[in-house]
């Protein structure tokens, strides 16, 4: 089993930074690929990145790419996710998500979830 939890989310002019973080709880954490999921509302949850086990590759959607930044530090049983040069669209609720070696960009897929997080962007 592994437990999640979110922080750091907050309300954010445009073009600003927040980092997530997610705790994880487990001694197996280092065995899980960890990801950031987002969803707005009344939109499905979708796939925002993901690192693997040990941290050797890392994917994000198109969206984010070239802003956001995920890393993990398996010491301390958590994973960031560092967002710059934010947007009003990335105003969502963002959770953190967990698969054993590797995180799948179907939601539905991943085994362990967070709580979420609420990130707001003000135009």
């Amino acid at each position: 089993q592994v437990q999640l939890v979110e922080s750091g989310g907050g309300l954010v002019q445009a073009g600003g930074s927040l980092r997530l973080s997610c705790a994880a709880s487990g001694r197996t954490f280092s065995s899980y690929g960890m990801g950031w999921f987002r969803q707005a509302p009344g939109k499905e949850r979708e796939f925002v990145g993901a690192i693997s086990w040990n941290g050797g590759r890392t994917y994000y959607a198109d969206s984010v790419k070239g802003r956001f930044a995920i890393s993990r530090d398996n010491a301390k049983t958590t994973v960031y996710l560092q967002m710059n040069s934010l947007k009003p669209e990335d105003t969502a609720v963002y959770y953190c998500a967990a698969r054993q070696f590797l995180v799948l960009t179907t939601p539905r897929e991943n085994n362990y979830w967070g709580q979420g997080t609420q990130v707001t962007v003000s135009s």
